[in-house]
């Protein structure tokens, strides 16, 4: 029966440790982490900052330093066991089954190439596809995230587009090869609350449209009740309370989730608006 349940998840984490290597002994930053991301789905990790969200997505990813860092324990895609893959095999997976989305969008792109050169390389280092054809994917990708002129956008430098272009560019390359997961930390963080809103809305169209499951890391309640179907509340490198986000918001049953609750800005709406004003 367990067998069954893990191929029905796109993600399947099972006891997920990982320590940072001191001189005096391990130090846990993620102690016996369990996620089950199921398809088509969107997982939502929450908690305060230091409380592991970032270190896990890494860990996921394999892109902790395995001198420094130890993760232990199973992290399975779609049935393939990723901890332990050497880099090599890792690098297959990274861009065509597992999509990023980091928290900076600057940090994603080399400021030197331009936007049309590493959506390309991008594309034709996990498919077959000609020059022409990658580039005639990308600009279909791009004008599907409602970028106007594409063509043009191909030509620019990351340094000429603005924060919340930059993250759009960065979720068609995340999407552009139909990833089965999407692990994306923070990707409204950075962005004004017009741009976060037409983030959101292009991961929903793209989840609906593609079934790519989405891991969304965030400190950010109201992105959380916006896009998940799931919420794993997360303190001191453990999952405490998880529930579906109707339930982990209207019924909170942990101290600290409903501490993390009561911590949103709210607008008093007892006081008369006039006084609100500055």
């Amino acid at each position: 029966m367990e067998k069954m349940e893990k191929q029905q998840n796109a993600l399947q984490v099972t006891d997920l440790n990982v320590a940072v290597k001191t001189a005096k002994g391990a130090l846990p930053l993620v102690q016996n982490l369990k996620l089950d991301l199921k398809p088509g789905k969107v997982l939502g990790l929450v908690g305060e900052s230091g409380s592991g969200k970032t270190v896990t997505c890494m860990a996921l990813l394999q892109l902790l330093n395995s001198k420094s860092m130890s993760v232990e324990g199973s992290i399975q895609l779609r049935g393939q066991e990723l901890n332990g893959l050497k880099q090599k095999e890792m690098r297959k997976v990274l861009g065509k089954e597992i999509g990023f989305i980091m928290q900076n969008p600057m940090n994603a792109f080399t400021p030197v190439y331009t936007i049309g050169n590493q959506f390309v390389e991008t594309i034709r280092t996990h498919t077959n596809l000609t020059k022409k054809q990658a580039i005639d994917l990308a600009v279909s990708s791009l004008e599907s995230m409602n970028l106007k002129e594409p063509s043009k956008l191909m030509k620019m430098y990351p340094f000429q587009l603005s924060g919340g272009m930059l993250q759009r560019v960065m979720i068609a390359i995340s999407m552009c090869l139909r990833p089965s997961v999407v692990i994306a930390d923070e990707p409204t963080t950075a962005l004004d609350v017009t741009n976060q809103l037409q983030v959101l809305r292009e991961l929903d169209r793209l989840r609906t449209e593609c079934g790519t499951s989405i891991l969304l890391i965030s400190h950010d309640l109201g992105v959380i009740s916006e896009l998940a179907d799931d919420v794993a509340v997360m303190r001191n490198g453990r999952i405490i309370e998880k529930a579906d986000v109707f339930q982990l918001f209207d019924h909170p049953k942990h101290e600290y989730t409903k501490k993390l609750l009561q911590a949103r800005p709210a607008l008093p709406m007892n006081e008369p608006l006039r006084k609100l004003v500055i």
